[in-house]
């Protein structure tokens, strides 16, 4: 299927007197503040609901009458008004749960980056980079890190098609629907430098760069960076549909998108300008963004691949989510070989050394384990609830 690159909108002419109308579209603090999300819902409910609740598909659609009419609606304009206050007063807080916490325990210390690292968000029904428990955990840490002002940025995947959606057929069976994204219409943004171009990133692949640009979601006070390869920059369609599903394709897709966020996330930060001071693994798919911790320690200091290793371990953490072992992500060691004789090289590993670090012995067969991988990579690991920690203590030791 061939997907859009780049789109062209016409949209309404947003009156000047509701021009921040747009901030607050952009920023998903709508998602979780009813009086944002109710005042987009006065505007014009009926498009409100058939657009899914999104703000910014919203105001591309709605007819320039409505809006004009809006304006000059005195009740209109008050709630509007009441609104923008209450959302500058939420940006613009300096005495956050976060900020008194840090001055009590950690007077005179630069403040941290905590970049969290997931699969999936889920932060609103539009857009669709979710598919259950994982994303919304996920999306509910940047939600509550933002009322909190806990200095936290996350990093994730941007998926063109997302997760399925499902329908009964006229024989009552299940289907699976991927409808495409379009990029243009959601409540996201392309990260451009200073001349205007968009920034990229790029990872190594078989033979080949893979590369990515990156989008920003602002969740309030934090930010989320997604990476996506739809880009003309990778000639190989294959390279460009890797960020097309979450959970979709082999496990040769699912190891390079997980190369894509864990190595490919880390250097999405540092083209941003941010260094983070720790790491949180939501789950083992982000964990070799260990790695290329370890890879920038060991370029930039002049260690060796054991030091470096307990310099990055100790801003690491890791979340396990099930002890499942469907839920646990594995790869064969032949797709190892494929996509890491190059790291093992610059990291001063043998193959075997390089194995170590996430083998697991399944009884009559080994595989690459993730999570082993991010456990030996972290200072403090965690369950999703006190049974769950008590079952995965017994798993791992």
């Amino acid at each position: 299927m061939v997907k859009p690159v780049a789109t062209i909108n016409v949209v309404p002419d947003i009156p000047k007197k509701l021009a921040r109308l747009q901030e607050l579209a952009y920023n998903l603090r709508w998602s979780w503040d009813y009086e944002t999300a109710r005042l987009f819902a006065r505007i014009d409910n009926d498009l409100w609901l058939s657009v899914g609740r999104n703000p910014v598909r919203m105001l591309g659609l709605v007819s320039q009458e409505r809006l004009d009419a809006v304006q000059k609606d005195p009740a209109f304009m008050a709630n509007y008004n009441r609104v923008l206050a209450s959302f500058d007063e939420y940006m613009g807080a300096k005495n956050t749960w976060f900020d008194k916490w840090y001055e009590k325990h950690y007077k005179g210390v630069p403040r941290p980056i905590i970049a969290y690292f997931s699969m999936e968000f889920g932060l609103t029904e539009c857009l669709q980079n979710y598919s259950g428990g994982l994303g919304v955990l996920s999306g509910d840490h940047l939600k509550s890190a933002s009322d909190l002002g806990i200095p936290l940025v996350g990093v994730g995947l941007l998926y063109q098609e997302g997760y399925f959606q499902q329908y009964l057929n006229t024989d009552g069976y299940q289907q699976e629907l991927y409808p495409i994204n379009d990029f243009s219409t959601l409540p996201i943004t392309l990260q451009r430098d200073g001349e205007g171009k968009p920034i990229k990133i790029n990872v190594q692949l078989p033979g080949r760069q893979l590369y990515a640009q990156i989008w920003k979601v602002q969740v309030g006070r934090i930010a989320l960076y997604l990476l996506d390869t739809n880009i003309d920059d990778n000639p190989r369609m294959e390279d460009r549909n890797l960020t097309d599903r979450l959970y979709g394709g082999d496990r040769r897709t699912r190891i390079r998108q997980e190369i894509l966020m864990g190595i490919g996330g880390i250097r999405a930060l540092d083209a941003l300008g941010l260094r983070p001071t720790v790491c949180h693994m939501n789950e083992g798919h982000s964990a070799f963004l260990a790695l290329e911790r370890v890879r920038q320690l060991m370029t930039e200091h002049g260690l060796n691949f054991w030091q470096a290793k307990e310099i990055a371990k100790l801003s690491n953490v890791f979340t396990t989510h099930t002890p499942v072992p469907a839920g646990l992500e594995r790869f064969g060691f032949d797709l190892i070989d494929e996509h890491f004789t190059d790291l093992m090289r610059q990291l001063g590993l043998t193959r075997e050394q390089f194995i170590d670090l996430g083998r697991e012995d399944m009884g009559t067969y080994q595989l690459f384990s993730m999570a082993l991988l991010a456990l030996h990579f972290s200072s403090g690991a965690n369950g999703v609830a006190q049974l769950h920690g008590r079952v995965s203590r017994e798993m791992w030791n």
